[in-house]
């Protein structure tokens, strides 16, 4: 949520429309530990009418390889009846520009 909060989309306690995470996962490949800087990387795996796959990548100080990757699936629904919305307009430009290249 923090991404489309900072780029302005989303409210979460005033917008019509909220994400609610329906899907998790996570595989640890190593340990972290203080003082490391944790650095995440975000990507768009799969964007559909109402749903978003994110994958993330967790990588410590300047390290390429990942610590720990990722993924939740969030859904777009009404705020009041948590029916599933789809996502357009800026939200969507905004996930379209997070897929890979």
């Amino acid at each position: 949520n923090q991404l489309l909060i900072n780029a302005g989309l989303l409210m979460p306690q005033t917008s019509p429309q909220i994400f609610l995470v329906v899907e998790s996962g996570c595989r640890y490949h190593a340990a972290a530990s203080y003082p490391d800087v944790i650095h995440a990387g975000v990507r768009v795996a799969h964007l559909g009418n109402s749903s978003v796959k994110y994958e993330v990548g967790l990588f410590a100080n300047t390290q390429d390889q990942a610590l720990a990757e990722g993924h939740f699936v969030h859904v777009m629904v009404g705020r009041d009846d948590r029916r599933p919305a789809p996502i357009t307009g800026d939200f969507r430009t905004f996930l379209e520009g997070l897929k890979p290249v």
